[in-house]
């Protein structure tokens, strides 16, 4: 089994959202990305999707948008992104959508030859931008994430956070402390567009693989990052 990433798919979800306003790079993303992954990923792989996946404010909306994405190959894996406001309880998300899309949210998914874990993030500690508001939002998120691991019966394990869960310059947070514990191989991540990709770490540190998988930084098509 091959193993894709890709986030911030931003589809529209009927919230009028057009990408392209972000440049032209974003033109017809919908339609260029899912003709990518048709091409590139088998019916038994697997594509973890690190969030930002539509912009629908009601879970009702974004329905259209997570079938849409179930229709194409592979099992799918999902965590919340910051604009995925749509994200509903996971009993009523899961009750609603086919059995090869997955959602993970202070859980885990075990695929046989290694399991995937993960949880939002948040804006590090570190950030310029972090505020004192940003505090409680970063230690939930590392609660939820903790419970993720604890979920975990075996290895190997794959990360998937939205936001990036180190700075660029690689420096240690709680996030990868958590992630070396628990012996994590991989982690993919998002949120990260544009210029900004340039500065994102995407190597490796402590014997975990990271890697940005932003849609627009992987030129709309899913991007193997593993195979089992």
């Amino acid at each position: 089994m091959k193993v894709f990433a890709i986030a911030d798919l931003h589809l529209d979800g009927g919230a009028d959202k057009p990408m392209d306003v972000f440049g032209y790079r974003w033109e017809n993303h919908r339609e260029r990305m899912f003709d990518s992954w048709q091409s590139v990923v088998g019916v038994n792989d697997c594509v973890l999707v690190p969030g930002d996946i539509c912009w629908a404010m009601r879970f009702s909306n974004a329905l259209t948008e997570l079938n849409a994405i179930a229709a194409l190959n592979g099992t799918k894996l999902l965590i919340r992104g910051n604009h995925d406001y749509w994200w509903a309880s996971p009993t009523r998300m899961r009750s609603a959508l086919p059995s090869d899309m997955r959602l993970i949210q202070n859980d885990s998914v075990d695929m046989g030859a290694f399991s995937v874990a993960g949880s939002r993030g948040w804006i590090l500690p570190s950030d310029s931008n972090f505020k004192a508001d940003d505090r409680k939002i970063y230690e939930r998120e590392l609660l939820r994430l903790g419970l993720s691991f604890a979920s975990v019966k075996h290895g190997p394990v794959i990360c998937m956070t939205h936001f990036p869960p180190l700075a660029g310059d690689g420096a240690d947070t709680d996030m990868t402390a958590l992630m070396e514990k628990q012996g994590v191989i991989l982690c993919v991540y998002g949120h990260v567009h544009g210029d900004g990709c340039s500065s994102a770490f995407d190597g490796e540190k402590n014997g975990i693989r990271y890697r940005l998988c932003s849609a627009d930084n992987l030129g709309f098509a899913p991007v193997e990052v593993a195979e089992f």
